[in-house]
């Protein structure tokens, strides 16, 4: 897994997954184990991430600190290209401790630029827009509001739709 990007914060590194290597399966343990701590129960991939990974066009960027095996994740971004002129973001998350360092946005700009790669014409995800520092992220990554989804995440839960045509 060789790293794909510098670090957003001054001892991090930003890395593609890739299956086939041999430490692949510890780290989405540790992304499966902070999806379940930052994540309500009912909004949580944890329990199908495993099968998400495998679903064709489906891209794992995480970031770590520290090195060798004490490299502890600090953040992922998941990213689907369901045709070649769409993709989703369909989880993007960094630990509590790490946030207000970059991580966020070095993970976000680092899925929109594969998926640039794939020549994909549009990236879109949801947010719930009383998590209010994540909707400015994406604003300032150059994300648009398209609609609000009425009932997303819970009945009383709506979402942002937002996009970015790369």
């Amino acid at each position: 897994m060789a790293a794909a990007a510098a670090a957003a914060a001054p001892a991090a590194t930003i890395i593609e997954l890739d299956p086939s290597h041999e430490r692949a399966g510890r780290v989405v343990d540790d992304i499966v184990r902070l999806e379940k701590r930052i994540f309500p129960k009912h909004e949580s991939l944890a329990r199908s991430f495993h099968d998400e990974l495998k679903r064709r066009n489906t891209g794992l960027i995480y970031s770590t600190a520290g090195a060798g095996d004490e490299a502890e994740v600090t953040g992922y971004a998941m990213y689907t290209c369901a045709t070649s002129l769409c993709a989703s973001i369909t989880k993007l998350a960094v630990k509590e401790s790490c946030r207000r360092q970059g991580l966020g946005e070095a993970l976000l700009q680092a899925a929109v630029e594969r998926c640039r790669r794939k020549r994909v014409q549009r990236v879109s995800l949801h947010v719930d827009p009383a998590r209010t520092a994540a909707v400015a992220l994406y604003r300032k990554a150059g994300f648009q509001v398209d609609a609000t989804v009425e009932g997303y995440y819970s009945p009383q839960r709506n979402a942002y739709r937002m996009y970015m045509d790369l």
